[in-house]
């Protein structure tokens, strides 16, 4: 349900530590706002009251990891099937996993259905509307609920995301490299932030780095700060935020086990709760390690006797701390009542239900191997 939109007062400190420019910076930029805002389909538009807080909360779940451009297709999907918190807390989770695959970060999908059913349950179906309280929930951490607190309630909360550290490093030419001077950006950021319409100013500022303070090639000429940008006026706009040089990505190696039946149903099985890709469906597969599977281990391992092969080649995919390879080994069952498979229980799922399957993004790819080494 929409909240009318009232201006949070700041507090006296806050007033204090107020930059003297602030106030004619946050009028600019909201007036640029009013004019240039991106139309997203979880956003109101600018001055209008805000949207339904389960919208803004989904929204933000979504983009914690997410671009912009990748979240809309999911939002609407799930708006679709779950247009209320009450909706999405009815639902399993395997529902929910199933409709998140694909973005990632699975974690994510899980603490969403969890703080549903907190929210429809415990909480009456309405949100908390401060960023202590919003905090207290599953998966809602400090940058979660500053963006539900100010967008969703117009509180005066101190938004950063990645966008929001670019404009203000450059704005004030902050030579500290990230993720050192996080602090820092965020307190200049909440110097910044106004006590009139900071829901309006969070997503402007968030627009200005999407749009015109690009990583490269920023386009100052078009910006409302650039006459109060300290990096342009040094010419050092395009080298801001520094950054720590990067730690080479370490690789780990896993073994699946591509099994398959004589009218073509694949055998799946479902992962363990906690840990990366919890709760999600797989082939099942030997342990992630840091060293390369011998031929020696695997056939030590195999989940049933048979005729097995690899295929040949690797199936690669690339997670944020690390590199995955992973080689594949098929075997085709002939008697599709054919049985006993060591590990977790599993099913078998013919290839047309595969996309009905909580199946993250490299287990598509390892079926995807699967399926054109048997075709």
């Amino acid at each position: 349900m929409a909240r009318s939109r009232k201006a949070a007062s700041p507090t006296r400190d806050q007033a204090a530590a107020a930059l003297p420019e602030a106030a004619d910076l946050a009028r600019r930029l909201l007036a640029w706002y009013d004019r240039h805002a991106r139309d997203l389909p979880w956003r109101a538009p600018p001055g209008a009251p805000p949207m339904d807080p389960y919208l803004v909360w989904l929204s933000e779940i979504m983009l914690q990891q997410t671009t912009v451009a990748a979240a809309g297709s999911y939002f609407a999907a799930f708006v679709a099937r779950w247009p209320r918190v009450e909706d999405l807390a009815a639902a399993s989770l395997d529902e929910v996993l199933t409709l998140w695959a694909g973005l990632g970060y699975y974690a994510r999908a899980r603490n969403l259905w969890r703080t549903a059913g907190i929210v429809a349950g415990e909480l009456g179906g309405v949100f908390p509307d401060t960023e202590e309280r919003l905090r207290a929930l599953p998966g809602i951490g400090p940058y979660t609920a500053a963006a539900i607190a100010a967008i969703a309630f117009d509180r005066n909360a101190t938004v950063v995301d990645g966008n929001v550290e670019r404009v203000v490093a450059r704005l004030f030419a902050v030579e500290t490299p990230l993720p050192d001077a996080k602090s820092e950006l965020r307190d200049l950021a909440g110097r910044l932030t106004p006590a009139e319409r900071p829901g309006d100013f969070a997503q402007a500022t968030m627009d200005l780095g999407a749009t015109l303070c690009l990583v490269r090639r920023p386009k100052c000429m078009l910006c409302p700060w650039q006459g109060a940008c300290r990096a342009r006026a040094a010419g050092i706009e395009s080298a801001l935020p520094r950054r720590r040089p990067k730690a080479t990505k370490p690789t780990r190696y896993a073994v699946a086990f591509f099994i398959s039946r004589s009218d073509g149903a694949i055998y799946l099985q479902r992962r363990p709760e906690k840990g990366l890709l919890g709760g999600m469906m797989e082939p099942p597969s030997t342990a992630w390690r840091d060293t390369p599977w011998r031929a020696d281990e695997v056939q030590a391992l195999l989940p049933v006797a048979g005729n097995w092969r690899e295929i040949p080649g690797l199936v690669r995919h690339g997670f944020t701390h690390f590199d995955f390879e992973i080689s594949v080994w098929t075997l085709t069952l002939p008697d599709p009542a054919a049985g006993a498979l060591r590990g977790p229980e599993g099913r078998w799922v013919l290839p047309d239900a595969l996309g009905d399957e909580a199946l993250p993004s490299v287990m598509r790819k390892i079926l995807r191997h699967g399926l054109l080494a048997e075709s």
